[in-house]
């Protein structure tokens, strides 16, 4: 318990033998459950969550035996997870309804061991990314009968500082946010720490970001350090988030249409050994269509679905007038090309082609970006009062 709250942990690991053990291990004594995920490695991952969840229990333990969790175990928790788990799925979801859940979208996707300790291992049928583990771990913490409050998440990597829990714990405890992120940009050291294409990367990104979230203070998007209430967690649909790389981007355009409040704090950039899997071909291609479809389903839901404002029709104006000149533009030039390819005892008007063009599109993408412009300067007005910043 942290402070009269139940806390859970999400530890997501794809291929992380000689970290997640470390990272379980190393979990503040106020955590009262881990939900270790593994997204179906193919090195020792897995027996070394069980590893570590045997040593944190027996280190847990007054006497050297088992920690009593609050859930009833089985004294056969370490064949299932050897075997399988589908005993053991069976069991947890007895335990998590008082019925066989096994239908549930959690056992759909995952197997789940009876809890060694406060760790609940947890492994996916088959490799569905790094959102598909975080959504899995909020999917367990909304069904285990722990009846946690607050759900962080901290990968497995050993990037994150375990000990900095409670900073991102406080503003949730306080009523002051409903989810809190990392932020390794509001400190100029942990800056100058990140390789320069990380940064650059990362700024970008976090432009983006702002203008499909409506989240315009807060940076750093793509950190995967975070808490979140559950009743927020429950709020939202988490069985549609999305599952690859761009799932924190996902989850802050769905809890600005909630109108959660969303606090951004300062920690540190630790890079190690660890490797990313990440293939940035693809990352740019996908997180790109999801900032596209979020921003467009934000307006819709939230400015006129949930309330008509303004603001939605607003930025469709800016794009559509935008368009157009660029639009124009292109014709203008495919029209001088053209000219220019035609013999030279053609009229001199025929080279003269678009005259007046370059001007009319000049000035309609003017228009249409200072449309865009006053659209986000409304829209960060309209989500004023969301976000808030921990620096210490």
């Amino acid at each position: 318990m942290y402070r009269k709250h139940a806390v859970g942990v999400v530890v997501p690991a794809y291929n992380e033998e000689g970290f997640a053990g470390e990272v379980i291990e190393g979990m503040p004594s106020f955590v009262d459950r881990i939900y270790a995920v593994d997204d179906r490695s193919t090195d020792g991952t897995w027996k070394e969550i069980l590893a570590a969840a045997e040593a944190d229990a027996a280190v847990r333990a007054p006497d050297g035996g088992t920690v009593d969790s609050g859930t009833d175990t089985t004294s056969d928790t370490g064949i299932e997870a050897e075997t399988g788990g589908k005993n053991a799925t069976a069991a947890t979801a007895r335990r998590s309804g008082g019925d066989d859940r096994r239908d549930s979208p959690l056992f759909e996707r995952a197997s789940v061991q009876d809890p060694i300790g406060r760790v609940l291992p947890i492994r996916h049928e088959h490799n569905r990314g790094a959102g598909g583990a975080i959504k899995t771990g909020y999917l367990a913490a909304l069904q285990d009968d722990l009846a946690v409050d607050i759900v962080a998440t901290i990968d497995a990597d050993g990037q994150m500082d375990s000990g900095l829990l409670p900073r991102f714990l406080n503003p949730i405890v306080e009523g002051d946010a409903e989810y809190t992120k990392g932020n390794r940009l509001l400190d100029r050291e942990a800056r100058e720490e990140m390789p320069t294409f990380r940064l650059f990367g990362n700024a970008m990104l976090t432009f983006l970001t702002k203008i499909a979230s409506g989240y315009w203070k807060t940076m750093d998007p793509q950190n995967g350090y975070t808490t979140i209430s559950t009743s927020t967690l429950r709020a939202i649909d988490v069985k549609e988030l999305y599952e690859y790389y761009g799932y924190c981007t996902d989850l802050l355009i769905k809890l600005n249409v909630e109108r959660a409040h969303v606090a951004d704090v300062a920690m540190p950039a630790r890079y190690g050994e660890e490797t990313s899997s990440i293939k940035y071909e693809e990352y740019i291609r996908k997180v790109s269509l999801l900032l596209l479809r979020g921003f467009l389903w934000r307006l819709k839901t939230r400015y006129l679905l949930f309330d008509f404002h303004p603001l939605a029709l607003l930025y469709g104006l800016g794009a559509l007038t935008t368009g157009t000149g660029v639009l124009e533009g292109v014709s203008t030039v495919r029209k001088r090309l053209a000219a220019r390819g035609q013999s030279s005892d053609l009229p001199a008007t025929g080279t003269d082609v678009g005259s007046g063009s370059w001007a009319r599109s000049a000035l309609t993408v003017a228009v249409g970006c200072t449309i865009l412009i006053l659209s986000m300067i409304f829209d960060l007005e309209a989500n004023e009062g969301l976000e808030t910043q921990v620096k210490e």
